[in-house]
């Protein structure tokens, strides 16, 4: 992100930049932030009054965008649909990191629950002397 110090209470997702400052920051102009905005490319903080307040999280986006469209000769449409699939991946990582606890959670409480059943059958167990016997079988005659 950019070096600049948040205010007491925000991070990089607090909206506090108005259009001239977020369009200073991000190298564009006031009026390409406003299509950006209408596109949904970046969808900015409004104000009680519908002014647009621009996060630090906004502006790294403006400059994604700006930069796979003039370094990577991306369309918008393109800028749009990558915007979006990274949302949803970033959205499927969360999910995974969750399930991963859980199955951590569910593991840890099974093997607790082995435990507590191994320790419950330690006083009944008896040794068993292990041997191996061979058997001969011969059938009787059959008298007729």
């Amino acid at each position: 992100m950019i070096g600049i110090p948040f205010p007491p209470g925000a991070d990089e997702d607090t909206p506090v930049f108005v259009i001239s400052v977020a369009a200073e920051l991000s190298g564009l102009h006031a009026q390409t932030l406003r299509g950006y905005d209408r596109m949904g490319l970046v969808s900015p903080g409004r104000t009680s009054g519908g002014g647009r307040r621009y996060s630090m999280r906004d502006i790294a986006l403006l400059r994604e965008v700006q930069r796979l469209s003039q370094e990577q000769g991306v369309n918008l449409a393109g800028i749009k649909r990558i915007i979006e699939l990274e949302h949803e991946v970033d959205a499927l990582r969360d999910r995974v990191a969750e399930l991963v606890q859980e199955l951590a959670a569910v593991h840890a409480a099974a093997e607790q629950a082995a435990a507590a059943i191994h320790r419950s059958y330690r006083n009944e167990l008896v040794p068993v002397r292990q041997q191996t016997a061979l058997v001969v079988w011969k059938p009787a005659p059959r008298n007729r």
